[in-house]
């Protein structure tokens, strides 16, 4: 797929690249945003620029794209490319915008370093960036035209569940009489909202709840920021979002998804990303799963536990379930080794299992870990990250 000219010349330059990396993607962004505002105010997350995740894994994935193109010059990284490609086709990424990050980005890497982005090497990090700027580009156009290329639909809220004291669900709506496309369970929505200022950010919420109903439900988790400024989306949905407001939601997208086969399977989720394992398990319960299923949780809490209830009924549906939760505060009577960080040492793998896993990165670094050494295959793990992957970025 790369000359083998390119090749060799992104071979001796990656590393000098990759060293770069933060000081590039800095560069880049504050050229593309101050030509382009509007690109921060109403595409990208500012709640991600803030802190620096966004910058990461932009940069990164174009280096770790580059990495694998000279380690498996007879192969595309299709898995990436998949992952990047239904995030960019929720979000409405179009052709044109490709050009403008183009020009952005090299603009940044010129800057950084200088001299040494001769013209063999300006050609060759080019010829990396279009085969993968192309190669999305056709994925995301397949994947709008098999949602018939509907692109933003009002729906509006027809009820609101308090689950926890910083999660609430919606549960929505089209707002038209048009059909509702179907969706598989574990993917997600992009929802645009207006904030205050006017600006219109966008961010993405699995849908929790199984195919094949009219009502979209999506779980919705406070974020308080800390140290970086709380979440401003997530935010305003708990503050003035209510039933009978309505919303603009993308089509569903996301690669995160259940094979049709009769695998055994482990749903480990942590905090928040519990809502795409209970789309999984109502599905699996729905359609009458015999296989062993395998369900994992860790949160701080019961009472922090969003859709618990859930989490445990549609287990209970299923004729060969295993339930295990994890606390950090656990409520009296619970299991002593079922505290703090999740330990499947104890737990029971069966040979074949596929496993999905959501949560943060941590949690799901040291569950796969776990797997592997209980003989699941890499192949068979499966993740989605709430926001920025700066696990798939890795170069």
């Amino acid at each position: 797929m790369l000359s083998e000219q390119s090749a060799a010349t992104v071979r001796a330059t990656l590393p000098v690249v990759g060293a770069a990396i933060g000081e590039i993607t800095d560069r880049f962004y504050d050229g593309l945003f101050a030509a382009h505002p509007e690109l921060l105010r109403d595409l990208f997350n500012r709640g991600n620029q803030a802190d620096g995740t966004q910058r990461q894994a932009l940069a990164g994935s174009i280096a770790a794209f580059a990495k694998y193109l000279v380690e498996h010059p007879d192969e595309r990284p299709d898995a990436m490319l998949q992952r990047i490609a239904h995030k960019h086709a929720s979000l409405g990424i179009e052709p044109e915008q490709y050009k403008v990050v183009h020009e952005h980005l090299f603009a940044g890497i010129a800057g950084v370093l200088g001299d040494a982005v001769t013209p063999e090497v300006a050609a060759a990090w080019d010829e990396v960036y279009w085969l993968m700027a192309n190669a999305l580009i056709a994925i995301e156009r397949r994947l709008s035209e098999e949602r018939g290329g509907g692109g933003w639909r009002e729906w509006e809220v027809v009820g609101r569940v308090e689950e926890t004291a910083d999660v609430a669900t919606f549960r929505l709506r089209p707002a038209d009489d048009g059909p509702v496309p179907d969706f598989r369970a574990g993917q997600y929505v992009s929802v645009r909202v207006e904030l205050p200022d006017g600006a219109r950010q966008i961010r993405q919420y699995s849908l929790s709840s199984a195919p094949g109903s009219p009502v979209r439900q999506i779980g919705v988790k406070r974020v308080h920021g800390g140290a970086t400024p709380d979440g401003e989306v997530s935010n305003h949905l708990h503050a003035r979002v209510h039933e009978g407001s309505r919303l603009w939601l993308s089509d569903p997208y996301g690669d995160l998804v259940l094979d049709a086969d009769d695998a055994p399977l482990l749903l480990a989720s942590a905090g928040i990303g519990v809502t795409p394992m209970i789309a999984m398990l109502e599905q699996l319960a729905a359609t009458g799963h015999r296989a062993p299923v395998t369900v994992v949780h860790a949160d701080r809490s019961p009472a922090e536990h969003a859709l618990r209830a859930d989490h445990e009924a549609y287990a209970g549906k299923l004729p060969d379930a295993a339930v295990h939760f994890w606390y950090d505060r656990p409520e009296p009577g619970h299991p002593a080794d079922r505290t703090g960080l999740v330990d499947l040492s104890g737990v029971a793998i069966p040979s074949g299992t596929r496993a999905y896993l959501c949560g943060p990165l941590p949690f799901m670094r040291a569950v796969r870990e776990q797997l592997i050494g209980k003989g699941v295959a890499a192949a068979d793990i499966h993740y989605e990250v709430f926001g920025p992957d700066l696990w798939l970025a890795q170069p």
